[in-house]
């Protein structure tokens, strides 16, 4: 499995040049994504209301600050990265030496990382994205998915659910292509992501009144 996800990692990981390190630095950031946020809470609010709208985010907030928390138990980081003390966390591939063929230790590698040493590297790494140690599960991941499952499922509009799966793509791709996660990393945090995001959707369909498309504005 490994060899594999080797592989299809170095297939998708390659250098597109300064401007293409620079898209892919913002788009795996927050602050691009902040009107998309703005969307989503708007659509929220029409079809639902603006207490509908609170239980919405703070079931968004549950939802995400779960997913990242447990993406962390297998990093060994955040709240709950004590929970399994005996698993053996896997390294960012941009720390693994296998990738490029060396008979280092993935600490050695991080430490020529961080210098920005040139060479001939099979693993295209932009130097403002060398970060962490350990890559699986991916928390970026593991949010935003839940943040789709969610948001796409209280929204219910076509178009919006092609924008959520856009986004979600472009945002898990950055990961490989800044050398931060292999694709299984994306997809475990993709699985927790999903069964977090489905909770809260169910929480939140329990508890919302729906507004029928409506405007809250319209309503007397």
């Amino acid at each position: 499995m490994y060899n594999f996800d080797h592989s299809l990692f170095l297939a998708l990981n390659f250098d597109g040049g300064e401007t293409l390190d620079r898209i892919m630095l913002t788009v795996s950031g927050t602050a691009m994504w902040l009107p998309l946020y703005a969307l989503i809470l708007w659509l929220v609010w029409r079809r639902y209301g603006w207490r509908n709208t609170l239980l919405f985010i703070v079931l968004m907030a549950a939802a995400l600050g779960l997913s990242d928390m447990v993406s962390g138990i297998f990093k060994h980081n955040g709240l709950l990265g004590g929970l399994l003390p005996d698993f053996e966390p896997r390294w960012r591939p941009m720390f693994t030496p296998e990738l490029e063929g060396l008979a280092i230790t993935p600490d050695s590698l991080a430490a020529i990382r961080r210098a920005d040493l040139p060479g001939d590297w099979a693993v295209h790494v932009p130097v403002e994205a060398v970060s962490g140690r350990y890559g699986t599960v991916s928390a970026h991941a593991a949010t935003v998915v839940a943040l789709a499952v969610l948001s796409i499922a209280a929204i219910r509009r076509r178009w919006f659910a092609w924008l959520m799966i856009a986004s979600t793509l472009l945002i898990c791709y950055s990961r490989i292509y800044l050398a931060k996660h292999f694709p299984m990393d994306l997809f475990w945090g993709t699985l927790v992501g999903a069964l977090l995001g489905w909770g809260a959707f169910v929480l939140f369909r329990r508890f919302a009144r729906l507004q029928k498309d409506e405007p809250a504005t319209s309503r007397n």
